[in-house]
């Protein structure tokens, strides 16, 4: 097995594999020190993050609101696991040298132009949209493909079928479908 790509990025096999490490390491862990499983997941983290940021202008609203105190409002385990990932990925991209800046990602530039407000106002719509499917889901596509799919779960399945399946639509449809070049 190659650990790099021909281009010098990281193997996919490689990444999957210390994914699938990470997962089975997770839940063994929490099993251990918290004595219940949790599994890999990130939507929960943000809705923690929003609680946080609510807390430091409204402790008396997030203090009374039934959704936090479900969720408990803290710096946990996941939350660290956010923040690694976004650490990772750039200490990953800079020691593979494909680290680099892009206002606006090429595929978006050539469909929609290069404004960077438009970009990001439909990056926001975009986030907002998978959050509020997210929280309705009670977990997002790793917590649902990752954790599902590591316990045979049924519904992993489903819902790891469904992400892929709405994912590819919604790229047809926003980038115009393939066409060859």
């Amino acid at each position: 097995m190659k650990w790099k790509t021909e281009d010098g990025g990281w193997s996919p096999y490689l990444a999957g594999a210390l994914v699938g490490l990470l997962a089975v390491a997770s839940a063994w862990a929490t099993t251990a020190v918290m004595g219940k499983t949790s599994f890999l997941g990130a939507s929960t983290t943000f809705v923690r993050a929003a609680g946080l940021l609510e807390r430091s202008v409204a402790a008396g609203h997030v203090a009374n609101n039934e959704y936090y105190a479900k969720e408990k409002v803290q710096v946990d385990w996941q939350f660290m696991l956010v923040i690694g990932i976004f650490g990772g990925a750039l200490v990953a991209s800079i020691t593979d040298r494909s680290f680099k800046y892009e206002g606006v990602p090429p595929a978006w530039a050539k469909r929609f132009g290069n404004s960077i407000g438009k970009r990001a106002l439909w990056a926001f719509l975009g986030g907002v949209v998978a959050m509020i499917g997210a929280r309705m889901a009670d977990g997002c596509p790793s917590g649902h493909g990752l954790s599902g799919l590591m316990q045979l779960s049924i519904s992993g399945f489903a819902a790891l079928a469904m992400f892929f399946g709405t994912g590819i639509l919604i790229a047809r449809f926003v980038y115009g479908g393939r066409k060859n070049e």
